[in-house]
């Protein structure tokens, strides 16, 4: 049976040590090492009804190993001394048949370290949680949806999700830690009908503390109110308008982002952005910042998946491309330090990630940013994938209401959004509403004159 949380801190540390340690007996030159263990639960319910249930707890360790600039990786779940030593020979036996790369290796020792104070990653008020607690709560929050109004007629179910983890890391230069982390999140999905029209939207709440999520009440009477703006929705003609993104649709614009600042599209010449360093590349009032160093939030820890410090990153400041983020290996093949953005699994060659990723709120609200707008759509989901961060081509599908002389009138459908991301860059209006519901953030948003494919 898996061991407690609370009671393997010193082990998984220490037993990251000694993998390292064997692995350098082992003829590695250099090696590091992650231990991940989690405990998840899941109950999905639709109709008042239990449709899913589901409770399960996993632990595995990954090595890396270098002999000169050769890798080689492997992992395992296997936690005995003989499924550990497997795993070890390995990781050693691949390295030697590896090609050698002049960027592989450790990150520089003056760049490791970890964030000493808490940062609010675990609570144990869900360690407490009771089940039925947990799926009370999503037949709560459907049973709200379907009485918000008559026409919410059906709902494609509700779920309480919750998440208790620690993750262990060491390196032979000396580094490990280890840190807690917890998560829950409630979510419903209510379906309205009226007359031949029927249309399903969705809202949600997380948190890190069940104590902060918001009440099961409001999340489905919110879920309900997207689903009922949205019924009959019309077509309308294809023209060059403004498009407003509300904080669920622009955070989808911030990810285009960070796609094109990852080190690994810059190195290989495969973003926009690349080589654009000090350049203005958007707005004014455009300032997008990466920090895992935030309490409380998704995308904080007290390093990075090397072992690096996590931090903050201004990726764009008052419109100017002021960094990439980067790994180690990222960093060196562009000649620029690690900004601490290392990720990856239990094993393999860490890739880069984002920390709570965010467009800084601006000085107007969104009701404001709304009212300045004569004609165009105000997004509230975007549908498929056709963004390139190559050229920052830009073709996405659209549901939301029309704006007209600044009001929200009828809701429309069946719209496609295009443009280009260099040129939406520059014409970003940033309303003061930012939120964080995720590891990716935005506030309200305005771009004006994109073109709309309609009717």
């Amino acid at each position: 049976m898996t061991a407690p949380l609370a009671d393997i801190r010193v082990s998984l540390e220490t037993l990251a040590i000694s993998i390292v340690e064997k692995a350098l007996r082992h003829g590695a030159t250099a090696a590091e090492c992650t231990i991940s263990e989690g405990a998840e639960f899941s109950a999905g319910v639709r109709m008042g009804e239990i449709e899913k249930l589901t409770e399960a707890g996993s632990r595995g360790a990954g090595v890396r190993v270098l002999i000169g600039l050769r890798a080689g990786s492997s992992y395992t779940s296997d936690l005995s001394p003989d499924g550990i030593a497997q795993m070890v020979q390995a990781a050693v036996a691949l390295a030697k048949i590896t090609s050698e790369d002049p960027f592989n290796g450790l990150p520089d020792p003056g760049d490791l370290g970890k964030i000493d104070t808490d940062l609010g990653l675990f609570s144990d008020d869900i360690e407490r949680l009771d089940p039925k607690w947990k799926i009370e709560q999503a037949i709560v929050a459907e049973r709200s949806a379907l009485a918000a109004d008559p026409r919410i007629s059906n709902s494609e179910g509700a779920s309480f999700d919750s998440y208790l983890g620690r993750r262990a890391f060491a390196n032979s230069h000396g580094f490990s830690g280890s840190y807690r982390s917890s998560s829950c999140s409630l979510s419903v999905v209510p379906v309205a009908k009226s007359g031949d029209s029927m249309e399903r939207d969705w809202w949600y709440t997380s948190a890190r503390s069940a104590a902060r999520l918001e009440p099961a009440e409001q999340v489905g009477r919110i879920a309900a109110e997207r689903a009922l703006r949205r019924l009959n929705p019309r077509k309308v003609a294809t023209q060059s308008a403004s498009v407003v993104f509300e904080p669920r649709t622009a955070r989808s614009l911030v990810s285009h982002i960070f796609e094109a600042v990852s080190g690994s599209s810059v190195y290989r010449q495969a973003s926009f952005l690349a080589g654009r360093l000090g350049e203005t590349v958007a707005a004014p009032g455009v300032t997008v910042i990466d920090d895992g160093a935030m309490p409380g939030l998704f995308g904080s820890s007290p390093f990075d998946d090397e072992g690096v410090i996590s931090r903050r990153t201004d990726v764009i400041h008052a419109g100017v491309l002021n960094s990439y983020l980067l790994n180690t290996y990222t960093a060196r093949k562009l000649n620029l330090r690690t900004t601490g953005n290392a990720s990856r699994g239990i094993t393999g060659n860490a890739g880069v990630g984002h920390g709570n990723l965010f467009l800084q709120a601006g000085p107007v609200s969104p009701r404001d940013l709304i009212r300045s707008v004569e004609k165009g759509i105000y997004v509230t989901e975007m549908i498929g994938s056709g963004v390139s961060a190559v050229t920052g081509d830009y073709s996405r599908g659209a549901v939301g209401i029309w704006i007209e002389n600044g009001e929200l009138t009828f809701p429309v459908s069946e719209i496609t959004i295009a443009g280009n991301l260099r040129d939406m860059l520059r014409r970003i209006e940033v309303a003061d509403d930012l939120e964080f519901r995720g590891s990716v953030a935005s506030p309200t948003i305005l771009i004006r004159e994109m073109t709309l494919s309609g009717k």
